[in-house]
């Protein structure tokens, strides 16, 4: 009996969406493909879409050239190359209008794309129908991607309506996209064995995440099911919140007795080497080492693995922030990975409130936008909801789409409390034309509208990416973000985890009450080590003595007063992060395991502790160690000698300020000084976690002084308006 074929897809871009922000530059993957052609294993290679021209425009580099000279070894190969696109948003976060979506697959198949994989977020046909018109009359084969997740809405039957339009529409295959891989393997197969019952001429291909650990049992059971590709990945970036990797898959299939291509393992083991390299270069910076792991907590939450990096970089942007509302409204602060499950608890809450919207970008970063501010708001005394950017309104009313399931009550009394009115009508009925405006906008600027209007696309795709690209002001950002990276990384001497600030796994930490000479070990450790954590190293004065105790000898004595008594601490440093400390005649052999702001991680003998880190009474520092409190100053340092707590830049007085409660880049600036405002009105746009975010006044005011200016970074916390 022949063995039925199954073919692999190599989605190497979205690889790199760990990372959360970058992916290889174009000479990078100009030096990797020659060598994915030649491991033999692969019918197809997802090269283009989502966020891969967006992430070029940050570099400050043509997305069109990259594109073109990327996909162009696999077109001479006679290997397919498929993009990614997301229907009525086109290849951004919002939607698009008709005229820009129909260019879009003519650039597209011109640039050598030869396959244009369409998903709608909300799985609503409407939007689907033009994504398959529009790419078979570029050229283009039309793969509608069915958008996966698991609810009691998402039944076989529910994405077969779906798959029953499509084929309406003319699509030539359909695509089973798991993005989060919480797709049961049982259920997947059913879907793809009704697929190929009611259509079997038409190819399904695969698509699941290895995130909460399913990704295997799918595909075993697709191919079952009658599968014809498998997308998969390669290491080191295979896993973890990304795909299996292809040997596994293809070892696990041909055992199953399907007929799989065979993997040069030379080639292979070279673009392990290579990609290795990119990471080394300088992507390393933006990958975060917990998305290199599986977690079945992302069962709960069902967000996607592949924005499970800007995700922790949200969280990373928000913690100061969060922590500081809860300190001052005297509630337990949380840890990094508190806050990760209070968001994943967050999601699962609001998700079924929201209408069940798959979770697939844009929809996936609106539902953990809403429940990361969720959590920001609530932290500051807010109600929930109380923070939704426009975007975000516009999939709720009804103008991306037919969400799956109905709103809960509470959201729909929001909408009628704001005067927001449902829209019932085609989601792309309501964008209207928009080429002729920057046609004329270009022709004024002098800008070449590149071949086959490509450059028109895209500014009129990515407008505001596109500026900053042209202007030079993105190649500046970037390179003044990655030598900021690479300066702070070059100044950390010691072993620890400082550098990713990976949060340790605390679940077997010492959790009994401790005595003051831990806390005084912790203290010790914290502001000997205190430099480690901070963004600049300061420069020292060669000539004051005082600066450099601490510092600058491995055996010293530091005098400490706790309790308004004095202690005398003897402390021999063996190594970079190693202390013996004695105290009161007793010695505690101690490790430094972690740093970051207001935070340590410590082990004495073989107990480890967590030390938060904070401002106390009177000028003292509080050392809060398993539910207990210690207060204390080193005798030794001068009043103008900082000890960063953690919270020393955070929010100022929210009665005379308006605070940024998440970090990012400063859109709009609604107002001026002087102006009065009142309770509700938006200020200031912040362009964050893929977002326009309105920040509004709490109250009728006036403004004082704007402390930020137009493209500004800000971090979470910072004053943004001085009000009266």
């Amino acid at each position: 009996m022949k063995k039925r074929p199954i073919k692999f897809s190599l989605i190497y871009r979205d690889m790199w969406q760990s990372s959360g922000k970058y992916v290889p530059r174009v000479d990078q993957l100009k030096k990797i493909a020659p060598i994915i052609i030649d491991m033999g294993c692969f019918s197809r290679i997802e090269t283009n879409g989502g966020a891969f021209e967006q992430v070029n425009l940050l570099y400050g580099e043509n997305p069109n050239k990259a594109v073109r000279e990327w996909t162009k070894p696999f077109n001479e190969a006679g290997i397919q190359t498929h993009m990614l696109e997301r229907a009525l948003n086109g290849i951004r976060m919002f939607p698009v209008p008709a005229d820009v979506r129909h260019l879009m697959y003519k650039v597209k198949k011109a640039q050598g794309t030869d396959i244009a994989r369409s998903f709608c977020g909300l799985n609503d046909p409407r939007n689907l129908e033009l994504s398959v018109k529009y790419a078979k009359e570029a050229g283009m084969i039309s793969q509608v991607a069915l958008s996966i997740t698991h609810s009691k809405i998402h039944s076989v039957d529910y994405f077969m309506d779906v798959v029953d339009k499509a084929v309406e529409f003319g699509t030539d295959e359909i695509c089973l996209k798991d993005m989060a891989g919480v797709g049961r393997p049982a259920t997947l197969g059913k879907l793809v064995k009704a697929i190929k019952d009611k259509y079997p001429d038409i190819i399904v291909q695969y698509h699941g995440h290895s995130g909460p650990g399913f990704s295997v049992a799918s595909t075993l059971e697709v191919a079952k099911a009658g599968a014809d590709y498998i997308d998969v990945a390669m290491e080191p970036l295979s896993w973890g919140m990304v795909h299996p990797d292809v040997i596994t898959i293809q070892t696990m299939l041909k055992d199953a007795g399907f007929d799989v291509p065979e993997i040069n393992m030379k080639a292979y083991m070279e673009a392990r080497a290579l990609t290795q390299s990119f990471i080394d270069d300088f992507l390393g910076y933006f990958i975060n080492p917990k998305n290199r792991f599986l977690s079945s907590l992302m069962i709960q939450s069902g967000l996607p693995g592949g924005m499970m990096g800007s995700l922790m970089a949200d969280l990373k942007g928000v913690h100061d922030g969060i922590n500081y509302s809860l300190k001052a409204s005297n509630k337990q602060e949380l840890t990094e990975d508190d806050l990760l499950m209070k968001l994943f608890d967050e999601v699962a809450y609001v998700w079924p409130k929201l209408g069940y919207p798959p979770l697939v970008t844009p929809f996936s970063q609106y539902v953990k936008n809403v429940a990361l501010l969720n959590i920001v708001q609530l932290a500051k005394g807010e109600k929930r909801y109380s923070m939704m950017d426009e975007t975000t309104w516009d999939m709720i009313l009804g103008r991306a789409g037919k969400l799956p399931g109905p709103l809960a009550p509470e959201i729909i009394n929001l909408a009628e409390k704001q005067n927001r009115e449902f829209y019932t009508g085609i989601p792309q009925d309501a964008y209207p034309d928009v080429l002729d405006k920057y046609r004329k906008e270009m022709k004024k600027n002098k800008w070449d509208f590149g071949e086959n209007d490509e450059e028109l696309f895209e500014f009129a795709m990515h407008e505001t990416q596109y500026r900053d690209y042209k202007s030079g002001l993105a190649k500046k950002r970037f390179e003044e973000e990655i030598q900021k990276l690479r300066s702070q990384s070059s100044t950390i001497k010691t072993t620890i985890a400082v550098k990713e600030k990976q949060t340790p796994n605390r679940n077997s930490y010492y959790k009994d009450k401790v005595d003051y000479p831990i806390a005084m070990v912790a203290f010790l450790l914290y502001s000997l080590n205190n430099k480690l954590i901070s963004e600049e190293q300061p420069v020292k004065n060669e000539h004051n003595i005082w600066e450099t105790i601490g510092y600058w000898r491995n055996l010293m004595t530091i005098n400490l007063t706790y309790n308004k008594e004095e202690y005398s601490v003897i402390v021999n440093k063996a190594k970079d992060n190693e202390y013996e400390f004695e105290i009161s005649g007793n010695k505690y052999n101690s490790k430094l395991e972690f740093i970051t702001k207001g935070e340590l991680d410590f082990t004495i003998e073989k107990n480890t502790y967590l030390a938060t880190i904070s401002k106390g009474d009177e000028g003292k520092t509080k050392i809060t160690i398993n539910g207990g409190n210690f207060q204390m100053f080193r005798n030794d340092l001068l009043e103008h000698e900082a000890i960063s707590h953690g919270e020393e830049e955070l929010m100022a007085d929210e009665e005379s300020h308006i605070i940024s409660p998440i970090p990012g880049r400063i859109f709009k600036i609604n107002v001026k000084e002087g102006n009065k405002i009142k309770k509700g009105d938006v200020v200031i746009v912040i362009d964050a976690m893929k977002m326009e975010n309105n920040i509004v006044s709490k109250k009728d005011t006036v403004i004082k002084k704007i402390l930020v200016s137009l493209d500004e970074m800000v971090d979470a916390g910072v004053s943004l308006i001085e009000i009266e």
